[in-house]
């Protein structure tokens, strides 16, 4: 398959990169300063700035079979880049038929109730971004939607097993999290679902393959 990754720079993204390449998928690995993408075999380094125009992000931009949005500011560009890069970037999957789209997102981004945890009260910015991108996703959009919402990222080896929904836990191997992305796209089962993971105890296809 074909791949456009958006946010191919970041932590998550240049793993989901990797894994992707190696799986044979050609990706092309988006940011804003492809210069630092990686180059490796299988993988086509392109200019993708999320405070560009639609028009201009699409007009060169070749088809393909999926697109991944896993771009995040960290909380220095939330409305660019967390809330209107990542509809922008809906648009462009419309503008050039790509029916597949993958969204990273954050834990509880459509539960606003469970925002007031005390946990959760640093990130609230970041999930008012994130609500408004993945409502536009299912119910603005008619994509063949996946949304990831992971519980805290930490940079700790994959273990290949992980929890969802209810069973999650606080924390994510940033190497499972790219992991599960890369194998959302070989399990049907995942197409317009919403799912919130953790690491956990249950290997990441035998997880997708039930949702």
């Amino acid at each position: 398959m074909k791949i456009l990754v958006i946010g191919a720079n970041g932590r998550v993204g240049q793993k989901l990169v990797e894994y992707l390449s190696n799986n044979n998928h050609e990706v092309l690995a988006g940011s804003r300063h492809p210069e630092e993408s990686d180059k490796s075999k299988n993988i086509k380094t392109i200019p993708f700035d999320l405070h560009d125009s639609v028009e201009n992000l699409s007009k060169h931009l070749e088809k393909v079979d999926a697109i991944y949005f896993v771009a995040g500011s960290r909380g220095r560009d939330l409305l660019q880049t967390d809330a209107f890069g990542a509809i922008k970037s809906m648009k462009v999957a419309e503008n050039i038929g790509t029916s597949r789209f993958v969204m990273l997102s954050s834990s509880y981004s459509l539960d606003p109730e469970k925002w007031q945890d005390p946990e959760m009260k640093n990130l609230l910015n970041y999930n008012i971004a994130k609500f408004f991108a993945d409502n536009y996703l299912v119910y603005q959009t008619q994509l063949n939607y996946t949304i990831l919402q992971a519980t805290a990222l930490v940079d700790v080896p994959a273990t290949g097993k992980i929890s969802i929904d209810t069973d999650s836990k606080s924390q994510n191997s940033i190497e499972n999290v790219a992991l599960t992305l890369a194998d959302v796209l070989e399990h049907d089962s995942t197409i317009k679902k919403v799912f919130r993971m953790s690491d956990g105890d249950t290997p990441i296809a035998e997880v997708l393959s039930i949702l």
